[in-house]
């Protein structure tokens, strides 16, 4: 059976309102002078996890990255897969994600029957999540290679019905994504909203560039921050935004 340590944990954090930070590494788009700047820094500052993923990952480079990242330090590898080609046994976990937010049966539960049987012998931990895609204010690769329409920004009301109706099938996460390189992050109404509705542990990511957003978003009811683009472009500003959610 997969272990079964890190979502425990993040039940336990989100009880005592503990907020989780986490780096996005896209293996499309890491710079490798960059990495190990970024690991260091994600040292220092006590990152709790990595997502792994992106849309157009080749298997290699994926194992790749996990191996580099596992020889420099402990931090946890939660795989963040666009497909249901993008698994490795090198990560601790899986986010099995359901695009909930989208009519697209392939993402609600086609690629999940293919890849179950690899996930049931595998060591990970699988960590079933309610994937909602908001509107970010440009057409993210998200959007165009799932072929899903995302969620209006100004439309909470569609967002919370949504998480709740995830909740109730028995998704362990939710996680609202305005997608990588989204021109707008998800709103604070909408966090504030969703973060209301539902017990589960609300991720939210994509278009978050700074530390104020940052602290915004955890303000409002976010437990796990995901920051990726801004990143890849300026490792230092791990440091700042670590500083933001420990505040």
């Amino acid at each position: 059976m997969p272990n079964s340590k890190l979502y425990p944990a993040l039940l336990d954090a989100k009880q005592r309102s503990e907020k989780k930070f986490v780096v996005l590494l896209d293996p499309d788009k890491l710079r490798l002078k960059k990495l190990e700047q970024t690991l260091d820094l994600a040292i220092e500052c006590s990152v709790d996890y990595f997502f792994i993923g992106g849309s157009l990952v080749v298997n290699n480079m994926l194992d790749e990255l996990l191996s580099d990242i596992r020889a420099h330090c402990n931090i946890p590898l939660i795989l963040f897969p666009g497909n249901s080609f993008q698994l490795s046994y090198r990560a601790d976990a899986l986010l099995f994600l359901s695009l909930i937010s989208g009519r697209n049966p392939e993402l609600l539960i086609g690629q999940h029957v293919i890849s179950a049987p690899f996930l049931k012998m595998s060591p990970l931990e699988i960590i079933s999540t309610g994937y909602i895609l908001i509107d970010g204010g440009v057409t993210t690769s998200v959007q165009y290679m799932s072929n899903t329409y995302p969620i209006p920004a100004a439309k909470a009301d569609i967002a919370v019905c949504t998480a709740l109706a995830g909740e109730m099938l028995g998704l362990k996460l939710m996680y609202l994504d305005a997608g990588s390189g989204a021109q707008n992050p998800v709103s604070v109404q909408m966090i504030e909203a969703v973060s209301s509705a539902i017990e589960v542990p609300l991720i939210v990511g994509g278009g978050i560039r700074t530390p104020q957003q940052v602290a915004a978003n955890v303000k409002a009811g976010a437990d796990v921050i995901v920051v990726g683009n801004a990143i890849e472009k300026d490792p230092v500003l791990i440091r700042e935004m670590a500083a933001a959610i420990g505040g």
